[in-house]
């Protein structure tokens, strides 16, 4: 059974159909992107998995439990985007208070503060905690106790590139151990090597859900090549290849998916002239943008 499970779920506030017969589901050990513009419907579903909305129809289980009920909540660990603590708590006093709530140890609540970064901070009043900080105190209260479920909304907000880096490096860890992960982010490049799945919101209707690769396939956008030549060669490999110079050494050409071998064999047959290619495949910002359109123009 999966860890999350949503079936044919519809959310509805008076005539406004907020969800759209959306299913979904959230494996053991599996990092799943929610991703959608603002009022797709992404925090409603959050909402409604955690129990503090109720569903119009369909239906949804939390580790086989009713959203909200004791028992998801207590395998559930739970980030919100705008993420709020009591400023004349320390850090540490404010995690080893959710450590007895989590019925957890207070030394694993100590050495997570250290694991975010906080170690140094930890007896610091959280109101002299920047945004970050308190972002980290956030993360580390979902760890505690390695939920079976993790939601994080928007996780990464407030951190610096090497604290979303050690942020993914949590999270990849809460996987490997086991627990199911949501996630969602605006911050598109960020996820697309750390999320196993990618599900794609559209005006509340599931527009996309598979792997990376298989939603490139589903695409079929461009792939581009820039080839990099001497200076005194680039225009013979330009002539042959094809494609627009983008300086006196390099150039780029576009194919479908289908023509990257044959483009593949053509570069690689002109030998030593070549001194370096780069191949670029759709990004996840590409495909979000491409599977939000065919929504669009289907509506």
């Amino acid at each position: 059974m999966p860890a999350l499970k949503i079936e044919h779920v519809i959310k509805r506030h008076g005539a406004l159909e907020t969800v759209s017969d959306v299913s979904l589901s959230v494996e053991a050990g599996e990092r799943v992107a929610l991703l959608g513009h603002n009022g797709a419907g992404k925090t409603t579903i959050i909402k409604m998995v955690l129990g503090l909305m109720p569903i119009t129809a369909g239906a949804i289980q939390v580790l086989g439990h009713q959203p909200g009920s004791a028992a998801a909540r207590k395998q559930t660990g739970y980030l919100p985007e705008s993420v709020a603590f009591h400023g004349s708590l320390t850090g540490r006093e404010q995690l080893h208070h959710f450590a007895r709530l989590k019925s957890t140890s207070l030394k694993e609540a100590d050495n997570l503060l250290e694991r975010v970064g906080l170690a140094d901070a930890a007896d610091r009043r959280i109101r002299t905690y920047s945004k970050g900080m308190r972002q980290r105190i956030g993360l580390a209260q979902v760890v505690l106790g390695q939920p079976k479920l993790a939601i994080l909304d928007e996780p990464t907000s407030g951190l610096d590139p090497v604290s979303r880096h050690e942020f993914y490096d949590i999270v990849e860890e809460l996987a490997h151990n086991g627990s199911a992960v949501m996630l969602s982010s605006h911050a598109l490049t960020e996820l697309e090597l750390r999320t196993d799945r990618i599900a794609i919101l559209s005006k509340g209707q599931l527009v996309a859900n598979d792997s990376l690769q298989k939603l490139r396939d589903l695409a079929s956008l461009p792939i581009k090549f820039k080839v990099t030549a001497s200076n005194d060669t680039i225009e013979s490999v330009n002539q042959q290849l094809g494609g627009e110079r983008v300086n006196c050494q390099s150039l780029e050409l576009m194919c479908t998916p289908a023509e990257k071998i044959g483009v593949l064999s053509a570069i690689t047959a002109l030998g030593p002239v070549v001194k370096d290619v780069d191949v670029t495949p759709a990004s996840l910002e590409e495909l979000y943008r491409y599977f939000s359109r065919v929504e669009e123009k289907s509506s």
